[in-house]
């Protein structure tokens, strides 16, 4: 499959900045891209791996900026909780490496029915965590595909899972990681929001500890939705 290639305009608006800032990027070379600093081209996949990074690192006000749309055209914060249901949800998961859980995490989904191929699924990941691990500070982690296309699974879905016992996987703090996020989404903006989203979720103290306690899934379910 081809990949596709985005000029000034396209990626500005893909990630959600305005042209101004997305050119002082490529002058700085903070982002990847081809050709000349004044005619950048961008390869969608490489700015959807940079993009999903840069979100996994910033702060509130601007994951908000982002679920919404650098034009404001997403008038709804991005609806995470559609992609999960108490089944995509699994307590005290036997894991006790990275390898294991990621595994564990793909044989949820292929248990479920939602993967067309698995192998794909857990190579995309391996290749995603080989970028930078998907961990968070704060105990989370949100593994996710290298690439985003409507052929690895049959629906977005979010599957959570709580091992038996914290896992190390890379965090920035150095510290295990005892909740697991498996995003799949079939396109790259639809998995770029719910990243956002879950990002927002997961930086708020008392949702973590809300996560943390649950003792059904749905009440997993019921910490993901907005709050009102």
């Amino acid at each position: 499959m081809a990949c596709e290639r985005l000029d000034i305009e396209q990626a500005a608006n893909y990630l959600a900045i305005d042209r101004g800032s997305l050119m002082k990027r490529v002058r700085e070379g903070g982002i990847p891209f081809a050709g000349g600093d004044d005619d950048p081209v961008f390869s969608k996949d490489d700015l959807d791996a940079w993009a999903s990074a840069q979100i996994m690192e910033m702060d509130g006000r601007r994951l908000e900026r982002f679920e919404r749309g650098a034009d404001g055209a997403d008038a709804e914060a991005f609806p995470l909780y559609s992609l999960v249901s108490p089944e995509r949800v699994f307590l005290d998961v036997e894991a006790r490496t990275k390898a294991s859980i990621l595994s564990e995490l793909v044989s949820r989904a292929e248990s479920l029915g939602l993967l067309y191929d698995p192998r794909d699924l857990l190579e995309s990941l391996r290749a995603r965590e080989a970028l930078c691990s998907t961990a968070l500070t704060g105990g989370a982690a949100i593994p996710h595909p290298r690439h985003h296309d409507p052929y690895l699974a049959q629906e977005s879905f979010l599957i959570v899972a709580r091992p038996s016992s914290p896992i190390h996987f890379g965090a920035p703090d150095g510290k295990p990681s005892d909740l697991f996020f498996l995003l799949v989404c079939q396109d790259d903006r639809r998995h770029l929001r719910a990243l956002a989203r879950l990002c927002s979720i997961l930086a708020d103290p008392r949702r973590m500890a809300t996560l943390r306690a649950a003792d059904a899934p749905g009440e997993i379910c019921a910490a993901l939705k907005p709050r009102a």
